[in-house]
């Protein structure tokens, strides 16, 4: 019944749940938050995912070293946005198509090694959930905000860290800068390439990280396509967000949330169908979009290639 979502234990697990299925959203979402910024659409995110959540796990797999596996998500996902710099800030490729290419080429190569480096659908032991002291005794908050891995925690961490990089730093004003008006930016002597190029390899290695928070964090196995689509919605949560991250930090845990919830429809077998649970958040996400849209002022330069004048 559906009554049965509404005890008190099930609401925390709702909650619980929330807050560690939002990781993965908010690392990519945060990344991906400062490549847009900078003026680059990075649509590759998802195939970004894939190859940090192999390279994690298959660290992992052969070391059971788990910040070694973070370290090997960072370094891939930062290549993979090296790649993604070249083509579309040195090459001026159009974005969208690089970046869907950028997808095809994670999602294909980390199904690859997959099957040849490990063959079979294999566990690891990932991150232990760490009960923060005193806060984690607090009743009912304890449970909910404070006893999570530590990645679920580093996420969000990141949203003050970029707050502060953006509105109080030299490097976050250059990013605001290049992705408003590279012209007036290259006039001061602001390096556009070299902006945009740390722009988007943050947010690869930010995307490679999430990945890690899937394959070592949360369901401790790697398997073709594990990511099913969330950069994607991790792009979309970015546009959601306003470019800010405390926005992307609501849109993160109001996706994630209600994620949640239909999981527990699901544990709970409430008549409700399975196919309709699952939809939710995304039909939640496009219809928060549509509402939003109006009110969204993107990045002006967003999408666009620069060439310096003269």
């Amino acid at each position: 019944m559906i009554s049965d979502l509404f005890t008190t234990a099930v609401l925390i697990g709702i909650l619980h749940s929330g807050i560690r299925l939002a990781t993965p959203y908010l690392l990519a979402a945060l990344g991906e938050t400062v490549s847009q910024r900078s003026g680059v659409l990075d649509l590759g995110v998802d195939g970004v995912m894939l190859m940090g959540a192999f390279a994690a796990f298959f660290t992992v797999f052969k070391t059971d070293n788990l910040w070694l596996g973070v370290a090997a998500a960072l370094v891939v996902g930062a290549l993979m946005g090296l790649l993604m710099a070249i083509i579309s800030v040195t090459f001026q490729a159009e974005q969208g198509i690089s970046g869907i290419g950028l997808y095809l080429f994670g999602l294909g190569l980390s199904s690859l090694l997959f099957r040849v480096l490990i063959g079979s659908v294999e566990g690891v032991n990932g991150f232990r959930d760490i009960q923060i002291p005193v806060l984690s005794n607090i009743p009912i908050l304890g449970q909910i905000f404070f006893n999570h891995n530590i990645l679920v925690y580093l996420a969000y961490l990141m949203v003050p860290a970029l707050w502060f990089l953006f509105d109080k730093t030299t490097l976050g004003l250059k990013v605001r800068a290049v992705g408003q008006n590279p012209e007036a930016a290259d006039s001061l002597g602001v390096s556009v390439n070299r902006v945009r190029y740390f722009g988007v390899i943050f947010g690869a290695a930010m995307a490679g990280l999430a990945g890690a928070s899937l394959s070592i964090g949360t369901l401790n196995v790697f398997q073709d396509n594990m990511t099913n689509g969330l950069g994607f919605i991790a792009v979309a949560l970015v546009y959601f967000g306003g470019w800010r991250p405390l926005g992307v930090l609501l849109g993160s845990l109001l996706f994630a949330t209600v994620n949640a919830l239909q999981l527990w429809v699901q544990v709970k077998g409430i008549p409700i169908p399975s196919d309709l649970a699952v939809m939710l958040p995304y039909l939640l996400t496009i219809i928060v979009l549509i509402f939003a849209a109006s009110q969204i002022k993107q990045p002006a330069a967003l999408n666009k290639p620069f060439e310096r004048s003269g």
